[in-house]
């Protein structure tokens, strides 16, 4: 007894700096931990507290940019662990740092706090013209690019050079696109695929915030937005809104976030006790509880019973890329959302005699197809979009017609198809003839407008059998600006009894590549294509 006695008064005579947990016999005193964080975690500040009080860890959070938190974990280059001063990363995601550097986040504990899906928000009388006219009136992702690259739909959408949610975005879209069911591989990304969706994008940010902001403050420029599933609940509890966003979970699949902590120094003991009991902390079931009703974020236990519209269901969970080269390529494919010039698309297109009947047939439906006739789900990620600029040339022995159209709405669609039903065939087939006249016209556009991207479809199928050479047409390719070469590449469409040897060295002179028609049709070798690698 006396022993306790004495520990008492002990205690009351130490410094504030002490904890009481420590005088109380746990050799347990406050610790706190810097941690680098995204933007997106700074909803749960109100919960930290709580957090310091029945662990004694206190989280002083660091935020900073998703691009900005990527290359710092890494001890010895940023600000992570030996490199200077963080602990732990709280981050949306960390699936772009794990491509970048396999072997820094090996090493790395990690454990996921909360769930929230990339979703889609519209405006109700979208939303409802878009369920009009999909079966069950169930959306997919392709019924988003289909209505973007038409008009109905136009979106805001994180950078995803930038974001975790406007990566995760432009990942599930993509995988959307590809329809293989698994994660993409870099012969699924084609920017043929995602043209249409991108053309609809009105919106761009560098934070999540930022774009919720700049939504709210400009009215009439979007009436969509892809980002978290959370940051869409909360736009339309906050009050900010004259008219609540419907929240659309596209069927085809959803890329998650998991925000996942994780301790940049495993080795270090004092630290590793520290990380466990937040850890512990944040998967108790009253936490997770708590954390759902702050953050509007899905529960990573599947004990805790889902509030409100967090009981719909994920349905399919789409993968993130496996391969660091898919995701840049994805990126670069995308582009800069500020600096977004339509593409043009420059389509030679034999019409020599034995393109009559049912070649001619299957050409006008493949242009159909791109122009919306095509309802399944790639012929909606592959169609003709508002702003594009498309260029027909209509060969023989000779160019017979050329004609520009710039697609904004179905009177220069149904122009277009005109002018693939004329008639006027040609009594031979000058391939390079005619191949040279479009870079004659590529030339021309790259001079004019430098930030447009051209390209070149060559559809024939036949052998050349009139006009220039070959040869001919290489001497004149090689004699053009440095600018042309290096911009426009040649797609050509092997068709019937084309030369098949010959469009292969003109697609690989030019940087571009072939496409076989004869095992497919010409619809689908169309949009395979487009224009793209």
């Amino acid at each position: 007894m006396r022993r306790g006695r004495w520990v008492l008064a002990l205690c009351l005579t130490l410094t504030l700096t002490v904890t009481v947990t420590a005088c109380s016999g746990d050799d347990d005193e406050e610790t706190t931990l810097r941690v680098l964080a995204g933007p997106d975690l700074a909803v749960l500040e109100p919960l930290l507290g709580e957090l310091r009080d029945e662990t004694g860890v206190e989280l002083d959070m660091d935020y900073r940019a998703d691009a900005d938190t990527g290359d710092d974990l890494v001890p010895g280059t940023g600000t992570g662990k030996g490199g200077g001063g963080h602990d732990l990363a709280w981050l949306s995601t960390d699936r772009s740092f794990r491509l970048r550097h396999k072997d820094t986040a090996q090493r790395l504990l990690r454990t996921p706090t909360m769930l929230s899906p990339v979703v889609v928000g519209l405006r109700q009388d979208v939303a409802r013209q878009l369920r009009a006219k999909s079966p069950g009136g169930r959306l997919s992702w392709a019924d988003i690019a289909d209505a973007a690259a038409t008009g109905p739909v136009r979106f805001g959408m994180a950078d995803p050079r930038q974001t975790g949610s406007g990566l995760a975005a432009l990942v599930g879209v993509a995988t959307a696109a590809a329809g293989t069911g698994g994660a993409l591989r870099e012969n699924d990304v084609s920017c043929d695929r995602l043209r249409g969706f991108r053309s609809g994008q009105k919106l761009t940010a560098d934070s999540t915030r930022d774009l919720l902001d700049d939504f709210v403050d400009h009215p009439g420029t979007a009436n969509a937005l892809i980002t978290y599933e959370s940051d869409l609940l909360a736009l339309n509890s906050g009050g900010r809104l004259k008219e609540k966003l419907e929240i659309v979970r596209p069927q085809d699949g959803m890329v998650l976030a998991d925000f996942p902590l994780l301790l940049l120094d495993p080795d270090d003991p004092d630290l590793r006790a520290a990380y466990d009991k937040v850890v512990e902390w944040l998967q108790r079931d009253s936490v997770q509880e708590k954390i759902m009703r702050t953050a509007l974020r899905r529960p990573v236990s599947p004990s805790v019973r889902r509030d409100g519209q967090l009981r719909a269901p994920v349905g399919n969970a789409l993968f993130f890329p496996d391969q660091l080269a898919v995701v840049e390529r994805l990126l670069d494919d995308y582009g800069d959302p500020r600096r977004r010039v339509p593409d043009q698309v420059i389509f030679l297109l034999d019409f020599s005699g034995s393109m009559r009947g049912e070649r001619m047939k299957a050409l006008r439906e493949a242009f159909a197809d791109l122009s919306g006739a095509d309802s399944s789900a790639t012929g909606k990620f592959a169609r003709f979009y508002q702003g594009e600029r498309l260029t027909v040339v209509r060969f023989g022995g000779r160019v017979l017609e050329e004609k520009t159209v710039t697609v904004g709405g179905q009177k220069d669609l149904r122009t277009l198809a005109d002018l693939v039903a004329r008639g006027g065939y040609g009594d031979a087939t000058a391939v390079w003839t005619a191949l040279d006249h479009g870079y004659r016209t590529a030339s021309t556009v790259v001079a004019d407008d430098p930030e447009r991207a051209v390209s070149i479809v060559l559809m024939t199928d036949g052998e050349n059998n009139s006009g220039i050479s070959y040869g001919e047409f290489v001497r004149r390719y090689e004699a053009r600006a440095a600018e042309t070469r290096a911009a426009v590449h040649t797609y050509p469409v092997h068709f019937g009894e084309a030369d098949a040897g010959a469009l292969r060295r003109a697609a690989t002179k030019t940087g571009g590549r072939m496409v076989d028609a004869r095992g497919s049709s010409l619809s689908e070798a169309f949009k395979e294509i487009r224009g793209c690698r």
